[in-house]
Parts: structure tokens; sequence; C-alpha cells
């Protein structure tokens, strides 16, 4: 299944299009700078120049699934969130559609169930994350949407869970168990599965079983 990393060249997105070579997929990465993925050499590997902000449908040509792992970045502001968090967001789902394409993987965050339950300073991109993902769900795309905890830069654990902690100081994820979940999901293809993502003590298969 040829798979279309949308922000391949962001933490988790470059973490997972690694990953995703390593197990023998086709990976087209869509990015702004072909040359942040310069040290990345595979025969299984396209990469596509193409700026969210415009019309990127080309890049959905022959794909089959999707992981949207593009963000506007923390520095940004309210403007590049709602361009590209959820702007970009809808306009990849909908392309999704035109494109027929099996699976769509939505990067989502925690607290975009109810951006008013939780006080914080990343409102709007909770909120356009909230918009994206309600698309996405009532788009008749197949998803799954992972919504990790706060993330973290360390090393992969290995252990997961997808039950949100009592504590909001444990609701955290490295990066790298994010890329590890999405290299996963991208060969489970669960069916319409949406759910929060921590550090935790159990495999990721059985984490999702519960």
């Amino acid at each position: 299944m040829k798979t279309l990393i949308i922000g391949a060249s962001g933490q988790i997105g470059k973490m997972t299009t690694k990953k995703m070579l390593e197990r023998g997929h086709d990976v087209v990465a869509l990015v702004r700078d072909k040359d942040k993925l310069a040290d990345i050499g595979s025969v299984q590997l396209t990469i596509i120049e193409h700026d969210l902000e415009n019309d990127f449908s080309a890049a959905f040509d022959n794909i089959e699934q999707v992981i949207f792992s593009a963000g506007s970045g923390g520095e940004t502001g309210a403007d590049k969130t709602l361009l590209i968090d959820l702007w970009a967001a809808t306009k990849a789902i909908d392309y999704a559609v035109k494109a027929n394409v099996k699976h769509f993987i939505m990067v989502s965050s925690i607290g975009a169930d109810d951006p008013d339950n939780i006080e914080s300073e990343i409102k709007p991109y909770l909120v356009a994350k909230h918009m994206a993902d309600q698309y996405l769900q009532r788009s008749i795309v197949n998803y799954t949407i992972v919504r990790p905890g706060t993330l973290l830069n360390e090393p992969a654990t290995g252990g997961f869970s997808t039950s949100r902690p009592a504590n909001r100081e444990d609701a955290v994820i490295s990066r790298e168990n994010v890329a590890d979940a999405l290299a996963y999901l991208a060969t489970l293809h669960p069916q319409n599965l949406t759910f929060e993502l921590f550090n935790g003590e159990q495999p990721l298969k059985q984490a999702l079983c519960q």
C-alpha cells in the first residue's frame, strides 16, 4: 500500500517516514523543502514539494493511505494554525475522498475532543484539531485519529496506554513512540478508530484493545 505522509519533514513525520521505509512500505513524502529529507535514501521513497497553503491534490495520485502529521508549529500564530492544522487538514481529507484513499491516519492531540475542557495557551490549536477531526469522522474515508499526550523528545519506550492518566503531568508520550504507533497503524488499518495515546506499560497491540 502506497502511503502519503503529509508533514514528512517534521519531527514525528520524519521518524515515521524512516520507520515505514524500514518496514518495506512505499512512501510518498510531502514536504515544503525536500532538502530536510536529504539524509534518507531509499528506492521506496518519493519526495514531493508542495506548500500546504496551496493546492496539493496532485500528491494524492495513486495513493492508498494517508498519514497527516503536518502542523503549524509552536512558534506560529493562530493564523497559521488555522491554515495548516485546520484548513490544510480538511483539504487533505477532500483530496483523499476524491482519490478513493482506503485509510486516513490523523495525528491530532489530547484535548481535541473538548477544547473548552482544558485550560491551555494552545486552545486555538486544539480547536483546529477538533474541527479537523470532526471533518474526517464525518467523511466517507476509513480513518484512525491518534490524539497523543504532551510530546517528549525522548527515545521510544515500546510501552503504551490509551487511558488518560489521572495526573496531567503523566499524560505524556515520546515522539518516537508516536512514530512507532503510526507505522504500526499503517499496517493494521483499523476501522474508524479514535483514541488518545500515552507512554505506558503495554505493547501497542494490547493497549488498543483496552
